[in-house]
């Protein structure tokens, strides 16, 4: 990794104290020796709050995505599916995503409803019970559909459910970042801490490292190739998720971006699951 960049533009962007990130993770142990109140603490939190600004406004929007779930050993299964995103106000947003192949996953639904100052709301639909099940925080640090993302990690990442900590300025592949450390408030949550790596131009995630609750590196996500849309909304192509303790891997390709569709509430309600075409 080589090194950062800062400057006068960048520090006035990290002090100002505007709105709230938006991915999740992390636990109520510390962030770093004397974090906690600091000057770092406010600049951590103001950088995840411009995040959550940039991202305002989109509407909803819909889009594919194919999932490669890589096992320890190499070998691959390949999945299919439809996300539909709903902005909500004051960030309770929504989202449905449908699983279109292999067979045995057809008709599969996943819903959650943002929640700022809680854990978000689940739910599943299995279409060979024709039930819809509620992921209940207990469960919530499962893999979702056998991947090496946990129902935690498809949950908002609010920045009422997390300590946050500036650390320095590193860059990604040569991109300027922010170093933000942040742990979440939620005693049930898989993880630590998570550390994040958060492009200074565009405020998106380039990277996030995620700690289990014995302080050991866990996973890795690395998110690129981002697209611009209407102008302003920035969307990753690909995200990969390298679990460091099991040896396997998620790669989601994502495609068919469209905003501002003709979606609303009812379209995103558990009793709707089932019909979710």
């Amino acid at each position: 990794m080589s090194r950062g960049v800062s400057g006068p533009s960048a520090r006035r962007r990290g002090s100002r104290a505007v709105n709230a990130l938006t991915l999740a993770l992390a636990v109520c142990a510390p962030l770093v020796p004397a974090a906690a109140a600091s000057p770092d603490a406010a600049r951590g939190l103001a950088i995840a709050r411009e995040m959550k600004a940039r991202d305002r406004g989109f509407g909803n929007f819909t889009a594919t995505m194919t999932m490669r779930l890589i096992d320890a050993g190499g070998g691959e299964r390949l999945r299919q599916l439809r996300t539909r995103t709903l902005e909500g106000a004051e960030g309770g947003d929504k989202l449905l995503a449908v699983f279109d192949a292999p067979a045995d996953v057809r008709g599969t639904a996943f819903l959650s409803h943002t929640r700022r100052d809680r854990a978000d709301d689940q739910w599943l639909y299995l279409p060979a019970l024709k039930r819809v099940k509620r992921i209940v925080p207990a469960n919530r640090t499962s893999p979702f559909m056998g991947s090496e993302f946990s129902y935690e990690d498809l949950a908002s990442a609010e920045p009422e459910k997390f300590r946050h900590a500036y650390l320095d300025d590193e860059a990604v592949e040569g991109t300027p970042s922010f170093v933000v450390e942040r742990a979440p408030l939620d005693d049930e949550s898989a993880y630590s801490r998570e550390r994040l790596w958060i492009d200074q131009a565009r405020y998106v995630p380039l990277k996030i490292e995620y700690y289990d609750r014995r302080g050991a590196k866990l996973k890795t996500l690395v998110a690129r190739e981002y697209r611009q849309y209407l102008g302003r909304y920035w969307r990753a192509t690909e995200v990969r998720m390298d679990n460091h303790q099991s040896g396997k891997s998620t790669l989601l390709r994502w495609s068919e971006f469209r905003f501002r569709q003709p979606l609303n509430e009812q379209d995103f309600l558990p009793a709707s699951m089932a019909r979710a075409r």
